[in-house]
């Protein structure tokens, strides 16, 4: 079964190169362009980050791009690049999601097995009403 991997167009890549950012200090940073295509991937597909196709490189570099251009908001210019909206529906900077995440719940995590929980109170009169001590 061969893999349908994401690589970003000649023309998508122009239209979002501008965006991105540049001139940090620190090592020199790997294939741009590569670890957004993987980033990308990653988000169409749903996948764990670990389980990112070794093509787009180590997966930690591609979890940790996300996240710190995440954090600096550089996905909202980039998406504006691309489709002419940030996906942002306020009008304030506060957070965007890109990634959907869900918890599957066990099957005893609703209580269904065991029947109702609703038991007759103990303190009842003999004629069924509560009790009650003025």
């Amino acid at each position: 079964m061969a893999r349908q991997l994401f690589w970003l167009s000649e023309e998508e890549w122009a239209r979002i190169e501008p965006y991105l950012p540049r001139g940090r200090r620190g090592a020199h940073r790997v294939d741009d362009r590569r670890v957004i295509s993987g980033i990308i991937h990653m988000l169409k597909t749903g996948a764990r980050w670990r389980d990112c196709p070794r093509d787009y490189g180590p997966y930690t570099t591609i979890y940790n791009r996300f996240n710190r251009w995440s954090k600096q908001g550089v996905w909202e210019d980039v998406f504006y690049a691309l489709s002419g909206s940030s996906g942002v529906v306020s009008t304030t900077r506060v957070s965007a999601a890109v990634d959907s995440t869900h918890i599957k719940a066990h099957r005893s995590a609703a209580g269904a097995k065991g029947g109702t929980s609703s038991r007759p109170l103990a303190g009842l009169a003999a004629d069924g009403r509560p009790k009650f001590t003025p």
